[in-house]
């Protein structure tokens, strides 16, 4: 909110029900640029399927659209290249919105899904705050996602994101900061109650196993 930055979901960051909080804290804040960013998004995972679901809806309203412009030209008996000409712009419009993100979000499987949003959204000088992104993902597709952050850090993006995955915070170079207490601290990756009961469980599986039998 602050950030004016575009949200993925169902809705616009100032029209969502369920930011409403966020929009509150979002007017109290000011914030400082060292590096203006100017182009990024908000993701909750969550929110990823009421995206596809909007993405769904506007694409049949362009369609329904394209046809009935198609109508109006064959109503009034116009040659075929003002047919061309005047469907242009729709069609221009749908192959751009594909392009951006995919013919059928649906259609993928969900890491798929979210992989090829983020190849498609991550921009070099971008700022992207990302709530949980590792929800829908294989082990190997968090290691793609680590890939492309790697990729954009490189061209000066900047990543701001809360995630409980030892993979995710397992960046090279990331600052992790712990909300589990107060006040907010900045912690070591090997500290992390996540990645020690990782590392233990896969260390000693069967004595963690042990302990659900009957």
């Amino acid at each position: 909110m602050a950030a004016r930055l575009p949200t993925v979901g169902a809705a616009d960051v100032a029209a969502d029900e369920t930011l409403a909080a966020q929009r509150s804290l979002g007017r109290a804040l000011r914030l400082a640029w060292s590096h203006r960013a100017v182009r990024g998004f908000f993701l909750r995972a969550e929110d990823f399927f009421g995206f596809a679901k909007r993405l769904a809806r506007e694409r049949e309203e362009m369609v329904t659209r394209i046809r009935e412009v198609q109508a109006e030209y064959r109503a009034a008996d116009r040659s075929r290249a003002a047919l061309g000409l005047a469907l242009k712009p729709f069609h221009s419009s749908l192959a751009d919105m594909e392009r951006r993100y995919g013919v059928d979000l649906d259609a993928n499987s969900h890491g798929e899904s979210f992989l090829k949003l983020f190849q498609n959204r991550f921009v070099p000088c971008g700022l992207c705050l990302l709530d949980e992104p590792e929800a829908p993902l294989s082990p190997q597709s968090q290691l793609a996602l680590l890939a492309m952050l790697t990729d954009m850090v490189a061209q000066e993006a900047q990543f701001i994101i809360t995630t409980h995955s030892p993979v995710v915070l397992a960046f090279p170079g990331a600052r992790i900061y712990s909300f589990d207490h107060t006040p907010v601290r900045e912690v070591a990756y090997e500290e992390l109650d996540h990645v020690v009961l990782t590392r233990d469980f896969l260390n000693n599986r069967e004595q963690y196993l042990r302990r659900l039998r009957p």
